[in-house]
């Protein structure tokens, strides 16, 4: 794709994406995915909800106390799907920043303690950082963020047994493994205005916020076959414009090449979605969204089905064509 006339500035994208917005994954079974990402990572459930396209399957959202922008690790539950088969041109891990080298070290304790594998502490794109995975094999990455500041939207969950100064902050660097590496950064660097951090024969590191890690987005270089989704396979990555329209960049995208899905109303934000040419969805989120409590008081986040306005006169069919909520939260 051509993006060489997009009037991307390539240096610092506040002007442009302010960050990771959410990440969506498949999972088999909501009930295992429930306890690990509440129990064991301590993150807040903030949202049961259906995928708006196929209303027989739920879709569910951890994050932070209010799930804000750049923290939502969100679910759609399909009990029968099999496993991922990694590979090349797939989203293939997600990092999650946490305050310090310590907190790496009671992590692992923690994680020792759940009976989670993990690598013990590595370094990951110029970080330290501690690697496992989830019950369904999604790859996932906790990066000491050095006791830096955070968006100030950010309000990490604290009603559960992690240790105050240990607790998980919100989303960091996204790894993405492609075939065609210069496609995805050229689009990344020219059309968003991300900036190029550090690059070698493997790797590309780009940040969307200059100096920030919840914005970065790490490509590396596949080799092998191509990847096939499964349990633990990340749909899409979404990322958040707060100052451009949706509109503009749909208009972008296209003069570009690219086919969109056009402005989507999911109704707690707007969106747009597109595959770049490796075959990677990204979502992007447009300014002044309702946020999950448009429909919800704030201490009941998470706790029953939620639907958007234009489904709530499908609700009892779709509620008897879902596995209760009681057995599995």
């Amino acid at each position: 794709m051509d993006v060489s006339g997009a009037d991307g500035k390539g240096k610092g994208g506040q002007d442009m994406i302010s960050g990771h917005h959410h990440v969506s994954m498949f999972t088999k079974d909501l009930e295992e995915n429930n306890h690990f990402y509440t129990e064991v990572l301590g993150l807040r459930r903030v949202k049961i909800s259906v995928n708006q396209g196929d209303v027989k399957m739920y879709h569910v959202f951890y994050g932070d106390a209010e799930g804000s922008a750049g923290n939502d690790l969100t679910f759609f539950e399909m009990p029968n799907i099999g496993s991922t088969h990694r590979g090349t041109n797939m989203i293939s891990g997600i990092g999650l920043l946490v305050p310090s080298h310590d907190s790496l070290e009671y992590w692992g304790r923690r994680l020792d303690s759940y009976d989670v594998d993990h690598d013990g502490i590595i370094e990951y794109a110029g970080r330290e950082a501690l690697r496992f995975r989830d019950p369904d094999g999604l790859v996932l990455i906790l990066l000491n963020h050095e006791n830096k500041d955070i968006p100030e939207g950010w309000h990490p969950w604290e009603e559960n047994d992690i240790e105050d100064e240990h607790h998980i902050l919100g989303m960091g660097t996204v790894e993405i493994t492609v075939e065609d590496r210069g496609s995805l950064t050229s689009l990344l660097h020219t059309m968003f205005g991300y900036t190029i951090t550090q690059e070698d024969k493997e790797e590309t590191l780009l940040e969307a916020v200059e100096g920030e890690a919840f914005g970065e987005v790490l490509v590396r270089r596949g080799s092998g076959g191509r990847a096939r989704a499964g349990r633990g396979s990340v749909h899409h990555l979404a990322i958040e414009s707060k100052s451009r329209p949706l509109a503009e960049w749909d208009r972008m995208l296209k003069e570009a090449g690219y086919m969109t899905t056009g402005i989507k109303d999911r109704y707690y934000f707007e969106s747009l979605y597109f595959r770049e040419e490796n075959g990677i969805m990204f979502e992007i989120v447009g300014p002044d969204g309702r946020g999950f409590t448009a429909d919800r008081d704030f201490e009941e986040l998470g706790e029953g089905l939620d639907l958007p306005p234009f489904l709530e006169d499908r609700r009892q069919e779709i509620e008897e064509a879902l596995r209760p909520i009681e057995e599995w939260t």
